[in-house]
């Protein structure tokens, strides 16, 4: 017999499925991302204090190895003062780390919490909601350690820093369409767990974030034009060091491609939940 719930999930199948479910279930998806982050930390000594401390050291260690040991600039030009480099770069991670964050957890996501699957009127979609919203929240406290290295070495930022969380809306619909798709097919085919962690990896070094998009040779340009990321990393980029506002081409595919990820994401997520029981 299928799940009570099911009439309900189908409900919500449709284009706007996404954010019916997001919006339907805003007060569950908040109780449960504070709990998330509080038992991320629990036990530990420092507690939440990690959350700020991690992209301090983080940003640390990223300006002693690039700036005094590589002596990297992130552009030819060589009154780039020491620093700025690791500043391109964190920036890039901070970014890209939502997205590592969501896809490392997902594909066990539905395997760490059994007890929901057996609950037939628990929303099991909320779950790499939950998870994208507490990588999102380590994102924020990663940029105000970016805001407050940026300031000596680049001043205040531009104004088009203001249009950077605009590029979060594109690259969180496709992260969340792929955590659903990821968080329902890990628990069928219980491999992608192992896989997915050399894939991010992978697409770390595919993604300009450790290198601007045009620093690659030109016989490579096909390989950054097929990541999804690439236009993304750019903008947010751009925003946020260079004055430029958002492309409104760019930004407008970046959020079609995003809704799309959302919508089939969600679609196969719903579709795939009903055997879940099955196989836990």
């Amino acid at each position: 017999m299928k799940p009570v719930h099911s009439a309900i999930i189908r409900a919500d199948l449709g284009p706007l499925g996404p954010f019916t479910t997001i919006w339907r279930h805003r007060t569950l998806i908040g109780r449960l991302t504070r709990r998330e982050l509080a038992g991320r930390y629990r036990g530990s000594l420092l507690g939440l204090v990690w959350a700020v401390l991690t992209p301090l050291l983080m940003l640390a260690v990223y300006t002693f190895v690039f700036s005094t040991v590589f002596q990297s600039r992130w552009t030819g030009s060589v009154e780039q003062q020491p620093g700025e480099y690791a500043l391109f770069l964190f920036a890039g991670l901070t970014l890209f780390n939502i997205l590592a964050e969501s896809l490392n957890r997902s594909p066990g996501l539905m395997l760490e919490n059994v007890s929901y699957i057996k609950k037939v009127v628990f929303p099991l979609e909320v779950m790499p909601v939950v998870i994208l919203a507490g990588a999102l929240v380590n994102a924020g406290i990663s940029m105000l350690v970016l805001v407050a290295f940026y300031i000596p070495y680049r001043g205040l930022p531009p104004e088009s820093a203001l249009l950077a969380p605009l590029v979060l809306l594109p690259f969180c619909l496709l992260a969340l369409g792929l955590c659903w798709f990821l968080a329902a097919a890990g628990v069928f085919l219980r491999d992608i767990r192992q896989f997915i962690g050399v894939l991010v990896t992978l697409l770390l070094f595919l993604s300009p974030v450790f290198y601007p998009a045009g620093g690659v040779p030109e016989k490579l340009d096909i390989l950054l034009a097929v990541n999804p990321l690439t236009p993304l990393l750019e903008q947010w980029r751009a925003c946020l060091f260079e004055g430029k506002g958002l492309d409104p081409w760019g930004f407008l595919q970046a959020a079609g491609l995003g809704w799309l990820a959302a919508w089939l994401g969600h679609l196969f997520f719903a579709k795939a939940r009903d055997g879940f029981a099955d196989v836990v």
